[in-house]
């Protein structure tokens, strides 16, 4: 195609081009990648729930039953028992009325956000969200204010300048993706009340780990493919709500139902949530060892106050040499780039899992230590 070879000619210029790392092995925290095995600081199980050997289990007996596919959109005849078994436990979890499965934390944020509102509504959210979320408002037609990060006074004005159109939705995330801090839920709730705001969370980065206060919140997604360590994404909120999105979410519409895997390994893994909380406290315990050996070593680590930390490097260029160095050290940590995050502030972002131990901890901060010391 005409100028593609240009564009990305451009973005190697840049030290924007991104290439496929093929990992062919994975056990715990550690992966292999062009044939060595390094210690995984780049990934989203954050429970370690993804290999857990209830959560494979689970997808053995129900491959068995099931098969690998739904093999058709839930509208026709891909919405099996264990869609609706899931969909009831997610909900009681989020103590909301119902909940409803899509293939991707992606295509839920789209479906709810365009089933929602449209042209003559606006859109208030955070500048920091999820780029899933920015897209569905644009996809939407409705009026999109951005409002300054995790700023409640901003929030209200722009609540105030939206007061004129039919609908307004204020949309956040509880936990920040790239920053790793969190929204003043209780703040922006109260808001939404007084404009009479619909207010949605994505709770995908907290969900399992965190119980953020999601009372007063309308919708309320959350993916399986991070702490549950499965695939998929979900909504869950009134049960006129859950009916709006099936009738309306063209994401829901036309798409295949998730596969009865990712839902089998979701039940299990919710149920693990549930019955031990040792894994995320374990989480907890060494995100703080991590975060504060990143600081007492002078590194920005943002607001971070979870298990995703940021170390900020400013340049593209900064963050690869970073994330070149810590592969040399047995650390696997890709340099966060735009369109990721914004120009100037491409970073280092380590997630802390379940899986890791104190000394992998150890063996990131020796390693920062001596990238601060070239």
């Amino acid at each position: 195609m005409n100028g593609l070879t240009e564009e990305l000619a451009d973005l190697q210029e840049r030290s924007l081009r991104r290439e496929l790392r093929v990992v062919t092995e994975s056990q715990g925290a550690h992966l292999t990648v062009d044939g060595r095995s390094l210690l995984n600081f780049s990934s989203n199980n954050y429970l370690g729930f993804a290999r857990h050997p209830q959560v494979v289990e689970a997808v053995k007996q129900v491959l068995d039953h099931w098969g690998a596919g739904a093999a058709s959109s839930r509208l026709i005849s891909g919405s099996s028992v264990i869609h609706g078994d899931l969909e009831r436990a997610l909900a009681a979890y989020t103590r909301r009325e119902a909940a409803l499965l899509f293939p991707t934390g992606y295509m839920a944020n789209l479906g709810v956000v365009t089933a929602l509102v449209g042209t003559g509504d606006a859109v208030i959210m955070d500048r920091l969200c999820h780029a899933s979320l920015v897209d569905a408002a644009r996809l939407s037609g409705a009026r999109l204010f951005v409002y300054d990060h995790a700023q409640a006074a901003s929030a209200e004005r722009a609540l105030e300048r939206a007061a004129r159109y039919r609908r307004t939705l204020l949309v956040t995330e509880s936990l920040f993706s790239m920053d790793g801090d969190f929204a003043p839920l209780e703040a922006l709730a109260s808001l939404a009340r007084r404009f009479k705001a619909v207010a949605m969370v994505d709770d995908a980065h907290a969900f399992g780990v965190w119980n953020c206060p999601t009372e007063g919140w309308d919708v309320v997604m959350g993916t399986l493919s991070k702490s549950l360590g499965s695939q998929g994404g979900f909504v869950a909120g009134s049960r006129a709500l859950i009916e709006t999105l099936i009738n309306k979410s063209r994401s829901f519409i036309f798409t295949t139902g998730l596969s009865p895997a990712c839902v089998a390994a979701a039940q299990a893994a919710l149920s693990l949530v549930q019955e031990d909380p040792r894994p995320r406290e374990r989480v907890k315990e060494l995100s703080r060892r991590l975060r504060d050996g990143l600081r007492a070593l002078g590194y920005n680590t943002l607001g971070s106050e979870s298990q995703v930390i940021p170390v900020l490097l400013g340049e593209a260029q900064a963050a690869l040499a970073c994330s070149d160095h810590l592969s040399r050290r047995g650390v696997f940590a890709p340099a966060i780039r735009p369109p990721s995050v914004h120009a100037g502030e491409c970073r280092i972002r380590f997630s802390v899992t379940a899986d890791h131990e104190p000394a992998d901890i150890d063996l990131v901060l020796n390693a920062m230590k001596e990238w601060k010391s070239e």
